[in-house]
């Protein structure tokens, strides 16, 4: 739950709430509101896994896959640019 800012930019996961379901009620922001599809909590081995799809102008199937890593209190993953294909290696640490 919280504020995540990106470490290399203004950009803002806000977990608003989690579902017993997983199922994670949440805001983006670069700076602007961007529409979030879905996003989705689940426990993977030794960590929680946190999936972010967005659905906007410019962000036409732009993801996040992110796992918590508790001792860095960090978000740490990948960012999927639907618009070129790429993938980008991310951390969110939360916002104070």
């Amino acid at each position: 739950m919280g504020r995540w800012q990106r470490t290399d930019g203004g950009y803002i996961i806000e977990i608003r709430s989690i579902a017993p379901d997983g199922k994670i009620t949440a805001g983006y922001f670069n700076p602007r509101p961007i529409n979030v599809e879905q996003a989705q909590a689940s426990m993977q081995k030794d960590h929680i896994k946190v999936e972010v799809k967005l659905r906007d102008v410019g962000y036409p199937g732009s993801a996040y896959t992110l796992a918590y890593t508790p001792d860095k209190d960090a978000l740490l993953g990948y960012y999927y640019h639907a618009v070129s294909g790429q993938y980008f290696e991310v951390v969110f640490i939360r916002a104070k």
